[in-house]
């Protein structure tokens, strides 16, 4: 098998080097540009204004990289206007330094309460209907509903989605560095396996790969699994060790300015079975016809449906019966690992330009192996394009670089 063993960790970690032309940064103008999107989608869903709490969201439109905690770091945006950010006031500090537009801050001390603050300065931007971020925690939201009795509360998901779904040429810039990099750290730890490798020592490879080449952190995450543990789409518990004839399926990612990357690759080490090639030949074929049917305007739905078809038509199946696919066919990338919209039976969003997403139809065989084949799209004016070469054969995982 061409491109599987041979090498080792140090080896090819010795070659790595900080990833060249790294994509351009988002700017302040990019982030206006969100802003006065979102301020139109309020007016659409009749809100006066929206909050954005820690996480993506809040990275997305103000430059601002936090986790979230129990401590309400958020941004208000009135349908008019300047956002305003609410912050602890020990944070200052550390929030100017993030703070990725120009926006007022009101601040709040320990002892006080950051719902108060919240609905007082609501009052002042004259709000009364406030779109909730989806990913808002509940414990904000009814701390906001105590605070003001009389405040409407509304969905704000028609907002942060139908900004952060269309990607734009610098967003999509980002995600392809990434996936570029993820791709190549799969190429090259397929290169280090070995007879009795361990599923963590190719996990610490794998973080040590991303990080030479200059993601954010390291993996995102990472899954390795060998043999039956591929059956389950996301593993099993504990620690396993590679032996000839076994399934390997790694899944794993990293972030370059917080956009993600997202790769699975599945081969084996050493000779496949013919019932591993005839199952990894149906899922390929799965993966191109989903790939083949997407067209702006086309119903997210449609594209796993075409999917299962093929499976359908192979013996698998059907819907989420095993064997087969026991999920959706793809899900929606960017900020988020998982983003909306969805490949899925139900979400009947319709496709367009600068949406991207996971195409992965995984055929899992009970207590004997999986194949899932990962790579991503985003959607154009004439159909879809790749953002990785898609995996070229069973035995040949990864094209000779020139």
């Amino acid at each position: 098998m061409r491109g599987i063993g041979g090498s080792t960790a140090e080896a090819e970690l010795a070659a790595l080097k900080p990833w060249p032309n790294p994509a351009p940064a988002i700017t302040a103008e990019d982030r206006g540009e969100r802003l006065a999107k979102a301020q139109d989608l309020l007016a659409d869903i009749g809100a006066d204004a929206i909050i954005v709490g820690a996480g993506p969201s809040l990275r997305y439109f103000a430059g601002v990289a936090w986790n979230p905690t129990e401590r309400l770091v958020a941004m208000l945006l009135p349908r008019h206007g300047q956002p305003k950010m609410i912050c602890p006031r020990f944070e200052l500090g550390s929030l100017q330094a993030g703070l990725g537009i120009a926006a007022d801050i009101a601040l709040w001390a320990e002892h006080e309460s950051p719902y108060a603050l919240t609905v007082a300065e609501l009052a002042g931007m004259g709000a009364k209907t406030l779109a909730i971020d989806p990913a808002l925690p509940f414990f904000v939201v009814n701390g906001l509903a105590l605070a003001a009795p009389g405040l409407a509360l509304v969905d704000g998901a028609p907002v942060i989605d139908g900004c952060r779904m269309i990607k734009s040429p610098a967003e999509l810039a980002l995600m392809a560095q990434a996936k570029a990099m993820t791709l190549e750290v799969h190429r090259r730890a397929a290169r280090i396996l070995a007879d009795g490798i361990t599923t963590t020592a190719v996990r610490r490879f794998i973080d040590q790969a991303h990080r030479a080449l200059g993601a954010d952190d390291g993996s995102s995450f990472c899954a390795v699994q060998f043999g039956v543990a591929s059956a389950y789409p996301h593993g099993l518990p504990g620690e396993q060790s590679l032996k000839s004839g076994d399934v390997v399926l790694i899944d794993t990612g990293c972030k370059v300015q917080g956009y993600n990357s997202d790769i699975t690759r599945t081969y084996v080490f050493g000779e496949p079975s013919a019932e591993v090639r005839r199952v990894w030949d149906v899922e390929k074929r799965a993966q191109a016809a989903a790939f083949a049917a997407v067209k702006p305007g086309v119903p997210c739905e449609q594209i796993d449906a075409v999917a299962r078809a093929v499976l359908a038509d192979a013996g698998f199946g059907p819907d989420y019966d095993l064997p087969g696919l026991p999920h959706r066919t793809g899900h929606g990338i960017g900020l988020s690992i998982h983003e909306a919209p969805y490949l899925v039976r139900g979400d009947k969003t319709p496709l367009a330009p600068g949406m991207c997403f996971s195409n992965e139809p995984m055929i899992v065989i009970p207590d004997a192996f999986g194949v899932r084949l990962e790579d991503h799209f985003h959607v154009t004016e004439e159909g879809a394009a790749w953002f990785t070469e898609p995996q070229p054969d069973l035995e040949e995982p990864f094209r000779p670089r020139n």
